[in-house]
């Protein structure tokens, strides 16, 4: 019976999507935050996520969530694969990376030149030819956006974020590599790379708000003499105004501070202009000197790495509190994004998990998986962070839905959808996502 019901609502989604090939209002989370709340150690927190999750069948966007590069855990990073995943799990928020090609158009990809990691084209005889540095055996490639045109890029097929040995064949090179705790799975139908335009529709088209990142250029800057910093930056914005994108939908970002204080001075796109900070080697006075600075000249979020942002506790009830970090931006009046989680495979360790080393050593080898609901609430309950970044956007969605974080009401999404779809075709398929979500409960997830 219960595998029948299972079937019965996958074959309902299906129909439904038939029906109206927009899914704006599905949101559907699967398995793994049933599985992150069993591996929990126990506590007040998992009796309250054992609760919501027996009880919870209709779950909404929030945006407390926030994909990071889409759902890249399990999708190739920056394609329209991996942004519908992202969607369809709950993020009110996709992150669009920005670069720019040859041709100076914008892309979304993590960095200038990662294409030899991210995509197939060392497979491509004529445009591995034109990458900055072509793969060979025993030679480490780089290729760039910046290396190719738009319309060679959009020839490409996006993949897992990994690389093989160089010393074997071009197709070892290109699909080997993937940690084993992610997947290949979705890579083989060749994802699409998007333009940063492509991002902004269909993130519109799930309901969804922007936080795109201007990557560095690994190009010289002004690049060809003209196109210099200043233009890149507001490019960006443009291409928000030009979608009629509202400014409050947009959390722009970067790790440059001259482009965040372009924005907050030149643009309407300012109020939420995002300070990401890389300066992780800084002292107590050094960044509180930078909080400082960013209050004073209107910057209101600034964006750290989560480890940034607690520090191993023993007497706290969760293992971890607050750092003097997290201090001073709350004492500066700044509002915090953190990233990334569900960036690290098993075990929690390394480089995202760094403060709170002692906090998981204690833990359960059994229950440590399960500490990632830990660091949500401190990070949410006790620093008051906006949202956070994630690489599998289901985990966060479920959190925010339990806590009541950042959710979006289903009046807004009617409202907003009201001229892209039927409200009774908007009807059935949150039937079908509460029927989704129940009937994994009933096989047991």
């Amino acid at each position: 019976m219960k595998s029948i019901l299972a079937v019965l609502a996958i074959t309902c989604l299906a129909q439904a999507a038939d029906e109206k090939d927009d899914l704006a209002h599905i949101v559907t989370l699967g398995t793994r935050p049933y599985y992150l709340v069993d591996e929990m150690t126990a506590g007040a927190l998992k009796e309250k996520l054992e609760e919501c999750a027996k009880t919870t069948t209709n779950f909404v966007k929030s945006d407390f969530s926030i994909g990071h590069r889409g759902a890249c855990m399990q999708y190739p990073e920056h394609t329209i694969e991996s942004y519908k995943a992202a969607a369809l799990q709950g993020a009110g928020i996709i992150e669009c990376d920005v670069t720019f090609t040859k041709d100076k158009e914008l892309i979304c990809r993590h960095a200038q030149c990662d294409l030899h990691t991210t995509t197939d084209v060392v497979l491509r005889p004529e445009l591995n030819a034109k990458c900055s540095v072509p793969f060979s055996t025993g030679v480490s490639p780089k290729c760039c956006a910046s290396d190719f045109t738009l319309s060679e890029i959009k020839s490409l097929c996006g993949k897992m974020d990994a690389s093989g040995s160089i010393d074997g064949t071009p197709e070892e090179y290109v699909y080997g590599g993937t940690a084993d705790w992610r997947t290949d799975l979705y890579q083989y139908s060749c994802p699409v790379i998007p333009t940063h335009k492509e991002s902004i529709e269909l993130i519109k088209s799930f309901d969804g708000k922007f936080t795109p990142e201007l990557k560095s250029a690994d190009v010289e800057m002004p690049y060809e003499g003209t196109y210099t910093q200043e233009d890149y930056a507001q490019q960006m914005i443009d291409e928000y105004i030009e979608a009629g994108v509202d400014p409050t939908s947009v959390w722009p970002q970067s790790f440059n501070t001259d482009d965040v204080l372009y924005w907050v001075k030149n643009t309407d796109f300012g109020g939420q202009a995002v300070a990401l900070d890389e300066k992780y080697e800084a002292t107590e006075e050094e960044y509180r000197a930078w909080h400082k600075l960013l209050k004073d000249s209107g910057v209101k979020i600034v964006a750290p790495p989560m480890w940034m942002l607690v520090k191993d506790d023993p007497n706290a009830e969760l293992g971890m509190v607050p750092s003097a970090y997290a201090d001073s931006a709350k004492e500066h009046g700044l509002q915090v994004l953190t990233w990334t989680l569900e960036r690290t495979g098993p075990g929690l360790d390394g480089w995202y998990w760094q403060s709170v080393t002692d906090s998981v050593e204690n833990l359960d080898p059994t229950q440590i998986d399960g500490h990632k609901f830990a660091l949500l609430h401190v990070l949410s309950e006790e620093i008051g962070v906006l949202g956070v970044f994630s690489d599998w956007p289901a985990t966060t969605t479920f959190y925010a839905n339990c806590m009541g974080l950042g959710l979006r009401s289903e009046t807004e999404d009617d409202v907003t959808a009201v001229d892209a779809r039927s409200s009774a075709a908007g009807r059935r398929l949150k039937a079908v996502g509460r029927l989704v979500n129940i009937a994994f409960k009933l096989v047991g997830y």
